[in-house]
């Protein structure tokens, strides 16, 4: 999964302390919103951390409500940022292979919080999947397990 973390550049490095903090209180939430936060969803939280240069991960693990942590997500201002974060909670939902409708929804509204459009959220989703398929279709080819 993390070779998909290559395919963007990061424009975190770009970001302050809040705007990262809030990025990861995200993510953390995401991962808890469908109440099963597994060892899939926690080992990409701490890939991305550590991609990203974050240290002390386990102080941003008490993020508050989902409401508390859309609120605080409205601090990115930057489009690329937030588009970036999308991409972000789009390959975590999917890292346990369950795409929950608590997920779903609250992608949706980070995203529209951030004020991303409906069909931005769709596209990058559509395309995170379409990525996945084309990974697990490379499997199949060249036989492996």
């Amino acid at each position: 999964m993390s070779e998909i973390n290559n395919i963007l550049p990061s424009y975190l490095s770009k970001a302050n302390e809040a705007e990262k903090k809030a990025f990861f209180h995200v993510l953390i939430c995401l991962a808890n919103i469908d109440e099963n936060f597994d060892e899939n969803e926690l080992d990409f939280i701490k890939e991305a951390a550590k991609t990203h240069g974050i240290k002390n991960l386990e102080e941003l693990y008490n993020y508050g409500s989902p409401e508390k942590v859309i609120k605080e997500a409205k601090i990115i201002k930057d489009r690329h940022l937030a588009m970036e974060l999308i991409r972000e909670m789009c390959i975590l939902s999917h890292v346990d292979n369950y795409l929950s409708d608590s997920e779903t929804l609250f992608i949706g509204q980070v995203g529209l919080a951030l004020g991303i459009e409906l069909e931005k959220i769709e596209q990058i989703s559509n395309w995170i999947i379409d990525r996945i398929i084309w990974l697990e279709q490379a499997k199949l080819i060249f036989e492996e397990e």
